[in-house]
């Protein structure tokens, strides 16, 4: 036993050869690896799951055959959908010797999206969606009503436990897919998220204009929530939804919608001009959102560029000396859905991220160079009201490119020159120092006595700053309040942001526990969103987490984030105890303050991450934003998220 034991030791330590290869028999692969399939274990990938089956019934709502989809949580979190489409095919394949919906669930690149004419247009994972749920399921019923009959089959992780079986009659036809995550892959989480599916599902019937689509939670026997979604308008809806989701003020009535078809290729964008100084474009790809853009998205907007100059300069409300509008001129304030579908989308990922396909950009341009140019001659009314906002917006970038000039040049933010309230620290390695942005400057003092100077910077802020989102970019950069920050960070702002001169590796956050202090933070959290968004994206932000409470008795003392845990070094101490509320960081001696918050073999701190920026991005709108009804909404939707800080 000992010499094999140092047998395989010696293997794989020092060998590659014939035993180092692995073959996957059927849908191990998927097992071995699912994060190559949806992404990730997490909840992401959990509810990846459901979008790869309710895809399917997309696709057959877009061969005309699907008008109704069903998708029910149960207890358990056992995933429920249903459609009245054609349903998958049963008949026997002849190569595999096994009935067709059982090569759909167990075969990987099985299915009816790869010729053959059971669908021109697909999303999902291009025949790999269904066998992959059913791979990562801990088990997975399938119901078919298909040509009088109903037929049923049962798999487990992956493999067939039941032959497909008749089990009645029917004179309806469809699909009905019931499975259960497997907790041994999906082991940070199984529960679904009712919001997420819901904003998924109400996306899709956006897209597929009069398709139903049902979402109920039977989770709480006595508490079932259902809602239907059903959009005759189509994406002409889904821009006045997110307009009016976000705040925003159309500036004039009516989405415009223009759409063509090449074949079996369909291009189709609606959109609205607001009163924010936001660009918002969502795109889609056979229902699937690409979030990283690709060929139709960079289409329309070269293509709206060209055509909002080319009716100025024929109107004259460009002068001959005048420069173009530039593409951030012509799309600011533009919310904007763009949707195509087409036959063989190529992909840049495996999630559908970014489409590549050339021909659709040509279609788009044609789309917008036939159909928007004839929009405006017809409507002059609605076109003097994008170019006058767009004509603005250019005078508007001007002076910020000339703040920024002066920016560049003043000594104020020369490198050599850092802010007055600036305690920098000795080391420079990016990699090894933080910089602490704090409210006041008594909570600043304390900080700065209670730091480690070796690599811990302190930066105090004074008073309310600018909310940036109701700010327009040339008052962003000669803001006295946001200018110590750009210096302090060194990696500039906007369009001259550089992370690589990034001079804190972490960029903390810390502020009062009232609602002062979560004022402070969203403020600089929106600044960063949409001045320095790589400083979110590459994990650079963080959000400190000082104590509420300092529990002590005698020589013992104890540090507490929340009412239960005060309460409970209550009960330890025996039921009474001296308490002190922290109502600011100034009330925390430097000591108190280290300890607490920044030594970091005791802090808690919470990274802030960026998982949907499209999300974020309505978050920010929302709750930054002059419209109040939304974010009276938002407030009363997420209370029971908040904290109780006894203020």
């Amino acid at each position: 036993m000992t010499q094999e034991i140092e047998k395989d030791l010696t293997h794989a330590e020092g060998s590659y050869d014939e035993k180092d290869i692995q073959v996957l028999e059927g849908l191990e692969a998927v097992r071995k690896r699912p994060g190559m399939y949806i992404g990730s274990t997490g909840p992401r990938g959990l509810h990846h799951l459901v979008y790869e089956i309710v895809d399917n019934s997309i696709d057959e709502a877009l061969a005309g055959f699907c008008t109704h989809i069903e998708v029910d949580i149960l207890p358990g979190n056992i995933i429920s959908v249903r459609d009245n489409g054609r349903g998958i095919p049963v008949g026997m394949n002849e190569k595999l010797g096994l009935p067709a919906v059982t090569v759909v669930l167990t075969v990987l690149h099985a299915g009816g999206k790869f010729g053959g004419g059971g669908y021109k247009v697909a999303g999902g994972l291009h025949g790999v969606g269904s066998s992959v749920v059913n791979a990562l399921s801990e088990w997975l019923e399938v119901e078919i009503s298909r040509e009088g009959h109903i037929y049923t089959q049962r798999f487990e992780k992956g493999k067939i436990v039941s032959d497909l079986t008749v089990i009645g009659d029917t004179d309806q036809t469809g699909t009905l897919v019931r499975f259960k995550a497997d907790p041994t892959v999906f082991t940070e989480t199984d529960e679904y998220d009712y919001e997420t599916l819901q904003k998924r599902l109400r996306e899709q019937a956006f897209l597929n204009a009069g398709l139903k689509v049902t979402l109920t939670d039977r989770r709480d026997e006595a508490n079932i929530v259902s809602e239907e979604f059903c959009y005759e308008g189509g994406i002409s809806s889904f821009v006045e939804f997110l307009n009016k989701a976000r705040g925003y003020n159309p500036l004039h009535p009516n989405v415009i919608h223009l759409t063509t078809s090449d074949g079996a290729s369909v291009a189709e964008v609606a959109f609205q001009y607001n009163d924010s100084y936001n660009e918002n474009i969502v795109s889609f790809a056979n229902n699937m959102n690409t979030v990283d853009g690709g060929t139709h998205e960079t289409a329309f907007k070269t293509a709206i560029t060209r055509i909002l100059n080319d009716y100025a300069r024929r109107y004259k409300m460009l002068k001959d000396n005048d420069k173009n509008l530039s593409g951030e001129d012509v799309r600011e304030g533009i919310m904007a859905v763009v949707s195509v579908k087409l036959e063989d989308a190529q992909f840049e990922s495996q999630t559908k991220a970014k489409l590549g396909n050339t021909s659709i950009a040509k279609l788009v341009n044609t789309l917008l160079t036939d159909k928007l140019t004839a929009f405006l001659d017809e409507n002059p009314s609605i076109a003097k009201v994008i170019l006058e906002k767009a004509i603005n917006s250019a005078r508007v970038r001007e002076a910020a490119q000339r703040a920024r000039d002066n920016a560049r040049n003043s000594k104020k933010l020369s490198s050599l020159r850092m802010p007055e309230k600036l305690a920098d620290c000795i080391w420079t390695d990016p990699e090894r120092t933080e910089l602490y942005i704090v409210e006041g400057d008594s909570a600043g003092g304390s900080a700065k006595l209670g730091r480690d100077r070796n690599y811990q910077a302190i930066l105090a802020l004074w008073g309310k700053m600018l909310n940036v989102e109701k700010a327009r970019i040339d008052k962003v950069y000669t803001n006295e309040k946001l200018l110590p920050i750009v210096v302090a960070l060194g990696c500039g702002i906007g369009d001259d942001f550089d992370i690589s001169k990034l001079r804190y590796g972490k960029v903390i956050i810390m502020a009062d526990a009232d609602v002062d202090g979560s004022h402070i933070r969203t403020l600089l959290l929106t600044f960063f969103f949409r001045y320095m968004r790589p400083l979110i994206e590459g994990g650079h932000v963080y959000i400190a987490q000082p104590p509420l409470f300092r529990v002590s008795k005698g020589k013992k003392t104890f540090y507490a984030f929340s009412d239960e845990e005060r309460d409970q070094y209550i009960e330890e101490f025996g039921g009474s105890a001296d308490i002190q509320r922290y109502k600011g960081l100034g009330e925390m001696d430097p000591e108190q303050l280290w300890e607490t918050t920044m030594d970091p073999a005791m802090r808690t701190m919470l990274k802030v991450e960026l998982e949907d920026a499209q999300v974020a991005d309505e978050t920010f709108s929302i709750l930054m934003g002059d419209s109040v009804e939304p974010r009276r909404e938002f407030i009363e939707k997420n209370a029971r998220y908040a904290i109780n800080l006894d203020i």
